[in-house]
């Protein structure tokens, strides 16, 4: 009798790690339709971005000859349907959590958890029915068109310019006088450190105590879930929640208590992320 043939490699390979094998491919393969369809989401919520601004940006540089308040004032309103338009298209359901009442006839110096590329959309969701101006990164003024429009809305401030920046602490003084509130991100940068927050700047608090205007923390819970720092590829839909807390007075304070009140701040911004389990916090 002729010798047995063996049988082929893959008819040889047990049970068990075959299994394995075509567990590993076919994750492999979904993980890759999820990447794909992420990518093509992505390039959506741009073309719905961009067909916006295209659509308004007659609008705004109407506005720019009204000057920087009332001009300013007409380009936020645009900003706050823009942020309505883009995170409806987006599929960004987006609601206010109030932990104590918000006073919206008097200026505030707002300040933020600073965690995803989704912050600004949400800001303008978040803070309605008052005047506010946001503290900017003067290099966002070089994005063409948006560019544009944003010089026109935010202050632009140039960190590595000592110059510039305290020029920049000037404006937010004189918009605070005008009864209009200031948007700042205490943490500058976003917060890459998976904890509930990066360290503080003085600005803001400055600024609180110069003018004798309250801060008013807001928790942005959902932004770093609906769309990451790691890459601007990561947006996606689902909630996004905005929590109000209790304003912090400033009332006699001086310019020596300007890390106490930064302290303040950030130990109740910290205790109320860890208390709503921040999707980053490791």
């Amino acid at each position: 009798m002729g010798k047995t043939r063996p049988l082929p490699v893959q008819n040889q390979l047990k049970p068990g790690f075959k299994t394995g094998y075509s567990l590993y491919f076919r994750h492999n393969y979904m993980r890759q339709i999820y990447h794909s369809i992420r990518i093509l989401f992505t390039l959506y919520a741009f073309l719905m971005f961009i067909s916006y601004l295209l659509l308004v940006f007659p609008l705004v540089i109407l506005a720019s000859f009204f000057g920087k308040i009332r001009g300013g004032n007409f380009i936020y309103l645009l900003c706050h349907f823009w942020a309505d338009f883009f995170l409806l298209v987006t599929g960004i359901f987006h609601r206010n959590i109030y932990e104590a009442p918000h006073d919206r006839s008097k200026p505030y110096v707002f300040v933020f958890n600073h965690i995803s590329y989704m912050d600004i959309p949400v800001i303008l969701k978040t803070i309605r029915w008052q005047h506010i101006r946001v503290l900017g990164k003067a290099e966002m003024a070089r994005i063409p068109i948006f560019g544009f429009m944003y010089k026109r809305a935010a202050v632009m401030v140039e960190r590595g310019d000592p110059e510039k920046r305290a020029k920049s602490v000037q404006q937010l003084k004189s918009v605070l006088k005008k009864g209009i509130s200031i948007v700042i991100a205490p943490e500058g940068t976003f917060n890459m450190t998976h904890k509930p927050l990066k360290e503080f700047y003085d600005g803001a608090f400055k600024i609180a105590i110069e003018t004798q205007t309250p801060i008013k923390p807001i928790l942005f819970l959902d932004t770093y879930d609906r769309m990451g720092y790691e890459t601007i590829f990561s947006i996606n839909p689902g909630r996004s929640r905005s929590v109000y807390l209790a304003e912090v007075p400033v009332e006699g304070l001086t310019m020596e208590d300007v890390d106490l009140l930064k302290t303040k701040v950030y130990k109740l911004m910290e205790e109320k992320l860890v208390s709503y389990k921040g999707s980053w916090i490791k």
